[in-house]
């Protein structure tokens, strides 16, 4: 898989970047359709949706467990969040409850 994707990039890379002319884009369109067309490459990319299909809820729990982990590791208890309040600037005006200027302006 890792060797199709570094084939399939340089591939990509080589027709963005390619200064062959209008006639080497299209060889290269027209051998890219054949094989975007090929059963042998329909099969395999459907047998990939498929298996990306059944692994999708195995996938998914992993990452909300894993994010439920990091998450507990960043967000600090109720205890620590009072502390980190006190450690504030009390002038901030994001802290005030009206932080608009009060009275005349000149």
């Amino acid at each position: 898989m890792k060797k199709l994707t570094i084939l399939a990039a340089g591939f990509v890379g080589y027709v963005l970047g390619s200064r062959a002319g209008r006639e080497r884009y299209e060889q290269i369109k027209k051998v890219a359709t054949r094989v975007k067309d090929d059963p042998h490459v329909q099969e395999k990319a459907t047998q990939a949706a498929d298996l990306a299909k059944e692994k999708a809820p195995v996938v998914k729990d992993k990452v909300v467990a894993a994010a439920s982990t990091a998450a507990d590791k960043v967000t600090p208890s109720r205890g620590d969040r009072s502390d980190l309040e006190d450690q504030l600037n009390p002038d901030n005006v994001a802290l005030q409850d009206n932080p608009y200027p009060q009275g005349d302006l000149p």
